[in-house]
């Protein structure tokens, strides 16, 4: 842990620490959506179970969901990834978030089509900004206070400008399509800093680990 992680932690360590987190990969179930812009909130999580050896996702019926639980750096947390299609993902959360307490040890992960790709962001207790798995949730759920990893898949300018897709079906095509060598060489490294900030929030908390990622990523 670098010394940065440590001084927040020390500082903020009183903060109420969940019992266990739930954790969300949207996406769309099948082959041909593997690897999709659209699916890198259900990559995402895949990579943070993989990385954390968690056990092997099996299916639950009664939620519609693969489902793995283990522990992370000693705390429990159980990682689904929904298998309806994206604007249902509320029907595979509602079996595991049954108040709006529970609520508040939800992570959610999805694509953003406002960000570039490169980078990352969470945010808690925030409108879905028109993403349908995640309203979808929010309707289930009945609050919006849940913590959420926003994923950018956007282009971006020589400038830093970002160049994002407008129009519903130039936006339906892009979110649909498949990430480039090169990207992926570029998503992968906002997946390191990603399960590294999951890594902290089930350890020490929500405000510890957006302190750490946000000012990072």
């Amino acid at each position: 842990m670098s010394e940065k992680i440590f001084f927040l932690t020390f500082l903020q360590r009183n903060d109420t620490i969940p019992a266990m987190y739930i954790i969300v990969g949207l996406g769309n179930p099948g082959e041909e959506y593997e690897n999709t812009r659209h699916n890198v909130g259900r990559m995402f999580v895949e990579a943070f179970a993989k990385a954390n050896e968690l056990p092997d996702f099996t299916f639950d019926k009664k939620s519609n969901a693969l489902v793995s639980e283990g522990k992370v750096n000693g705390e429990k947390v159980v990682v689904i990834l929904p298998e309806t299609f994206m604007n249902k993902s509320g029907d595979s959360v509602k079996k595991f978030v049954k108040s709006k307490k529970a609520a508040e040890t939800l992570v959610v992960i999805h694509d953003e089509l406002d960000m570039p790709l490169g980078r990352a962001k969470i945010s808690f207790n925030k409108s879905s900004g028109g993403h349908r798995g995640v309203e979808s949730i929010t309707k289930v759920v009945k609050t919006e206070a849940y913590v959420r990893i926003r994923v950018g898949i956007s282009g971006e300018t020589a400038g830093g400008k970002l160049k994002k897709p407008t129009g519903e079906e130039v936006v339906k095509k892009f979110i649909m399509g498949k990430f480039k060598p090169a990207e992926m060489i570029e998503l992968k490294k906002e997946m390191k800093k990603a399960n590294e900030a999951l890594e902290i929030m089930v350890k020490d908390g929500r405000e510890i680990a957006t302190n750490v990622f946000n000012t990072n990523s």
